[in-house]
């Protein structure tokens, strides 16, 4: 029997979040120019029909994204000082699903930004194509008199502005 809490690596901090998208140039352009996030480095298009198979036979997609036969390209980008944003486009597989998910579907998700006023950058991100939700007023519990806001970027990506 093993000690499992000997074996658990150290986990430090969070690296990146990931988002697939459809253009990932046009979106890395929108994020740099609306949210002042600086592009670090890109990736590609990486193809697995241009990637020697594995010895177990697979393509370097299948093995190391769970995806056979695909092409991507990725750009990371330092979204806030302490948070960095990869966007990938997918060109293949043919198949792919083109639907984002909502909050309550499995794998769904949203990215939550801390903002100085809720009100400014919902007015801000509006004007730069995002679509507001109602902004949420907390008037009970441990985050009284704080505002949270869902707004969609251009692109319907879930953002939430938090204060």
């Amino acid at each position: 029997m093993t000690d499992a809490a000997n074996d658990r690596p150290v986990f430090i901090e969070a690296d990146h979040v990931s988002w697939t998208v459809a253009d990932a140039d046009v979106v890395a352009r929108w994020y740099c120019e609306v949210f002042g996030a600086a592009e670090l480095f890109r990736m590609g298009p990486l193809d697995a029909d241009d990637i020697p198979l594995g010895e177990d036979g697979r393509d370097w997609m299948a093995s190391h994204v769970n995806v056979p036969g695909a092409r991507l390209t990725l750009i990371m980008l330092k979204l806030t000082a302490n948070l960095n944003f990869q966007l990938v486009q997918y060109d293949k597989p043919a198949d792919r699903n083109e639907t984002l998910p909502r909050n309550c579907d499995r794998g769904g998700h949203h990215l939550g930004i801390k903002v100085d006023d809720v009100s400014k950058a919902a007015r801000y991100l509006t004007a730069h194509g995002c679509t507001p939700m109602d902004v949420i007023d907390i008037t009970e519990g441990p985050l009284a008199g704080k505002k949270n806001l869902y707004i969609l970027d251009p692109w319907g990506h879930q953002l939430e502005i938090v204060d």
